[in-house]
This record gives C-alpha cells, sequence and structure tokens, in this order.
C-alpha cells in the first residue's frame, strides 16, 4: 500500500462517463455514502477513475459542501488499496454523500471502507456466477 496518491489521471472529470454512470451504473451504499460504479474503458492508464459529489439539495454553503468533498477525496486515497489490489478490470466510480448534517472524518473513513468492501463483494460475488 505505497501508493496513498490521488493523482489527475485518476480523477472522474468526462462528462460522457459520468452521464454513463448516472444511466447504466450499479451502486452500494454504506449510509451516508453511496458508491455508484461502472465498468468501463478509461482513456487513461488508471484503474480506477473517481469523483465526489455532495447534493446541494442538502447542503446550501458551498463552504461545507466542499469540505465534505475534500473528506472523501482525503477518505478513498487512503483506502483505494483495497480496490486496486483486490480487482481488475477499468471501473468509474462516483461517491455521493447523502447525509443531511456535517459529517466526522473518522465516520467518513469507516463508511468508505465499508462501502469499498461492498463493492469487492458484489464484484467477487458476480464474477463467481
Amino acid at each position: 500500500m505505497s501508493d496513498v496518491t490521488f493523482p489527475k489521471k485518476e480523477k472522474l472529470k468526462s462528462k460522457k462517463l459520468i452521464e454513463q454512470l448516472f444511466v447504466e451504473g450499479k451502486s452500494v451504499s454504506s449510509y451516508p455514502i453511496k458508491l455508484i460504479y461502472v465498468k468501463t474503458a478509461l482513456p487513461t492508464d488508471a484503474s480506477i477513475q473517481a469523483g465526489v459529489t455532495v447534493p446541494k439539495k442538502n447542503f446550501k454553503s458551498a463552504v461545507k459542501r466542499n469540505r465534505i468533498k475534500r473528506l472523501l477525496r482525503e477518505s478513498y486515497r487512503l483506502n483505494k488499496g483495497l480496490v486496486f489490489n483486490n480487482s481488475d478490470g477499468t471501473f468509474a466510480f462516483l461517491f455521493v454523500y447523502l447525509g443531511k448534517e456535517m459529517p466526522k472524518y473518522e465516520a467518513i473513513e469507516i463508511h468508505m471502507q465499508k462501502v469499498l468492501q461492498r463493492f469487492l463483494k458484489k464484484l467477487n460475488a458476480t464474477h463467481e456466477k
């Protein structure tokens, strides 16, 4: 687990890919984090591109939304080794924060780990069929 960076090539920025996520994507969640993912060919050599989003409906203040997004990105950065080492194929990830109150980092970290483990379980279940 030496690579704990979140370089530009791993950031989900493509509008087409984001639209594809909402149309074809499957999801797993561990409240308050929902992971929408889709197996797809990525334009870069990264195996996973990830993005985060916080609904404006729940947090009117951009400052609060940005803080939550920063917490989500940090938690993903530290825990992405779980997925990188245990999955094959290329995926687009979108983490959506569903909560209505400001989270603590510790809670985000716990739920990020749970949601990534659920993703791997779902992935392994589909491979075994």
